[in-house]
């Protein structure tokens, strides 16, 4: 292979590497493996990604290159051969409320176009049909698909007539000038309970508008015209140009929600654009149909004029069905995807490129996959290869490195004893190479031996939210559950959902970022800093709060942040390690204050693994040997919380939340971003739980984790709506002979042939 068939990386020194050079062959699948915190993503993303992505944007003009991100030089002596970088990853999508699966796509877009071609009547061009688009947008909520709704039980007290105050609302009380508005129309028996109005009365009282009445008392204004309640509280306090709306905020919270639009029944558009149809169906009724069944509902538009439209819309939902998001609907909103299916989304957005000579960067591509999945997901990258790019990937899936050409292992543990490559080459070599991937790979999985009996049940009695199609089970106490099947299939709807309204009291452990500033870390939260500062502050006496690079002790060239940044424009920003402080984040003087030989920013850049020996404290030991078993004993205690991935926070909530002792304990996928030795630690930890007497409940798709189970829950058997039904619910073993279980067939087949790796 010559030298520009290689991407070659020299002397990479990216946060914990050591000095490090690889050379990535181009056209061919590279999967870098290595326990969580080895090195794996410094190298790939802040090292190659981030370089490419750097030279690539030098090539626009600087008024261009001012409004891109802006990427430093990676810390590395060279990198060559290098190709333009399409980084997937798994940060969420996001975006606000008019983000959806059909805009993100564009499949949205190629609708619009079709609906203003041959739908019937004739409504207009593209534009008008996107709620984006004021012509096209529903007044009422301006193409939001919610409103804010009156609350006509909190904002009326039927058992009252308009004299003894029915309204429940400033300015519309009895003497109120609002409230005469009412009693002096002549239209209403002011002593009348307003239980006993008709329905015309009340129908006149809370909406009817824009009449005089016929026969007014005194006081009524004889130019004004009557105004119902609901629509004078809409406009006076709930319009944007209000001014009372922020006088009244307490009183508005109480009397309004916020709901499903009562005029386009949250379809966003307005009721012109909705009456235009194609066979029977209007545009938000396309949207409001998952992939799959989209795709039945195209090959029914036989139009010639609308053949292209149709096959561009085809070829996208195809896609998107091939990567297993076929129960997606195209309203959905981006904000609401996992990171898995933002991944994934980004994905749909590459397959349609004729474009070749790339390096695409995936981020653990499994994520959120049951196995099944992770086949379709396989292909593709094979796909992305086969077309002349370059595949770099960041995996610890079994299946996922089984269809690596080339193989770099990180390690050999994590933080700073990671950083070196310890394996490169190919597969049978890995399998070879005694590695810690290389051992777990050729591990030969089992069932559990020695299953735990339920001390009792809790029932799920019905459950037919979103998917769900009427699901009664029972969840076992005091055992470990394993709650699984393919992505969509109603597993999220029914743990964090349905059981949640059933058990709101359990702990909820998910990968839910901390909103939390970048100056929140690990010490910060799990309460060890505060335990820390109070011996700094014993030892010195001196306040805890000089300890705190948040108050006091906060170095006061870099308010405690340990950086300068300094803009540049168009340039890259530079950032630079504070002077002053050294990057130690606090002043001199809290830096001359030691204990045990050690400064308060020297305790901060302690591993977890480092400072379970360094203290001896009890109480500081608890939450450390919390933070070890749950797998992330490599990170340092001041790391920020900003910097972690899903997983890594999702086992930093666990290790704060196990010291409360709950008695039942929901996790979501605990084995994201873990090597599978990690996964084992992790596995002992909970089953830890387990042995004290707490229930814990697992939402997952690791098949090595589902033999260690002592009850198995399946849901399926496919996704959206093809799924939602209870598949299987028993002893784990038993599964495998399930026909209707996705789920038992990936793991007898794992069972056989152990990773899939060594026995392929």
């Amino acid at each position: 292979m010559s030298t520009n068939d290689k991407i070659k990386v020299m002397g990479a020194r990216e946060k914990n590497l050591k000095h490090i050079s690889v050379d990535i062959p181009k056209k061919q699948i590279t999967v870098f493996a290595g326990v969580s915190g080895s090195g794996k993503s410094a190298l790939v993303f802040d090292t190659i990604a981030a370089e490419s992505q750097r030279q690539l944007n030098e090539t626009y003009s600087s008024f261009i290159r001012h409004r891109l991100p802006h990427y430093g030089h990676p810390n590395a002596d060279a990198i060559e051969s290098l190709p333009v970088a399409i980084i997937i990853n798994q940060k969420r999508i996001g975006g606000n409320s008019r983000s959806t699966v059909g805009t993100i796509t564009d499949i949205y877009s190629l609708l619009r176009l079709l609906f203003s071609r041959i739908g019937q009547p004739y409504v207009g061009e593209a534009e008008v049909f996107s709620f984006n688009n004021p012509q096209g947008m529903c007044p009422r909520c301006e193409g939001l698909g919610i409103a804010k709704e009156m609350d006509t039980q909190q904002l009326i007290d039927r058992e009252k007539s308009l004299n003894e105050g029915a309204i429940r609302f400033p300015t519309f009380r009895p003497g109120d000038f609002r409230w005469k508005r009412y009693v002096c129309t002549g239209l209403f028996d002011n002593d009348k309970k307003l239980k006993d109005y008709t329905e015309e009365e009340w129908d006149t009282l809370l909406y009817k508008s824009g009449f005089k009445p016929p026969h007014p008392t005194e006081g009524w204004p004889t130019t004004s015209l009557y105004e119902g309640v609901i629509p004078r509280i809409t406009r006076s306090f709930l319009s944007k140009d209000s001014r009372d709306s922020k006088l009244y905020k307490e009183e508005i919270e109480r009397v309004v929600r916020q709901g499903v639009c009562s005029e386009c029944q949250g379809t966003r558009l307005n009721d012109e654009v909705r009456a235009s149809r194609i066979n029977g169906k209007n545009i938000a009724e396309c949207t409001e149909m998952q992939v799959s069944e989209l795709i039945d509902f195209m090959h029914t538009i036989q139009a010639s004029a609308a053949a292209t439209m149709v096959e561009s819309i085809m070829l996208r939902l195809q896609q998107m069905l091939s990567i297993g998001l076929g129960y997606l609907t195209l309203n959905r909103e981006t904000a609401t995807l996992s990171g898995g299916e933002s991944q994934r989304i980004k994905m749909v957005r590459q397959l349609g490129s004729s474009l070749s000579d790339l390096v695409y960067i995936f981020d653990e591509p499994s994520i959120g996959l049951h196995p099944h999945d992770i086949d379709r997901i396989n292909m593709l990258l094979k796909r992305l290869r086969d077309k002349g790019n370059t595949i770099v990937i960041v995996e610890h899936d079994p299946d996922v490195i089984a269809i690596a050409d080339h193989v770099i292992e990180m390690g050999p543990k994590a933080g700073a004893q990671g950083g070196k490559v310890v394996y490169e080459g190919d597969l049978p070599g890995l399998l070879r190479s005694g590695t810690l991937t290389g051992t777990f790979l050729n591990h030969r999985p089992a069932f559990k031996q020695t299953l735990r009996s339920p001390a009792g049940w809790l029932p799920i009695r019905n459950a037919n939210l979103h998917n769900l199609k009427n699901v009664s089970v029972d969840i076992p106490i005091g055992v470990m559950t394993v709650i699984t099947g393919v992505a969509g299939s109603g597993k999220s709807t029914l743990v964090n959902q349905v059981f949640r309204s059933i058990a709101p009291d359990a702990v909820y452990i998910d990968q839910e970022p901390v909103h939390a500033s970048n100056r929140s870390n690990i010490a910060t939260f799990t309460g060890m800093f505060d335990l820390i500062r109070n011996l700094f502050a014993a030892n010195s006496q001196a306040e805890p709060s000089m300890f705190s690079f948040n108050s006091r002790g906060a170095c006061p060239e870099c308010k405690g942040t340990g950086r300068i940044s300094t803009d540049l424009a168009f340039m890259d920003s530079i950032e630079t390690v504070c002077e002053a402080c050294e990057g130690r984040r606090f002043n001199k003087e809290v830096l001359s204050f030691l204990w045990r030989d050690k400064n308060i920013s020297d305790v901060l850049e302690l591993t977890v693994d480092e400072a379970s020996r360094f203290f001896t404290e009890k109480n500081i030991l608890q939450i450390l040997a919390r933070l070890q078993s749950s797998g992330v004993g490599y990170m340092s205690l001041g790391q920020s919380l900003s910097t972690l991935s899903g997983g890594e926070l999702q086992r930093v909530k666990l290790a704060k939340e196990m010291e409360r002792r709950g008695e039942v304990y929901v996790l979501d996928e605990p084995t994201t971003g873990l090597h599978m030795s990690d996964i084992r630690k992790l596995l002992a930890t909970i089953e830890g739980l387990v042995d004290q007497g707490i229930t814990v409940i697992v939402i997952e798709h690791n098949l090595d984790w589902m033999t260690q189970a002592d009850w198995i829950i399946d849901l399926g058997p496919r996704a959206g709506q093809e799924g939602g039904e209870l598949v299987y619910t028993g002893e784990p073993q038993h599964i495998i002979h399930c026909e209707a279980s996705r789920t038992g067939e990936y793991l007898k087949r794992y069972l056989q042939g152990g990773s899939g790796v060594a026995f392929e």
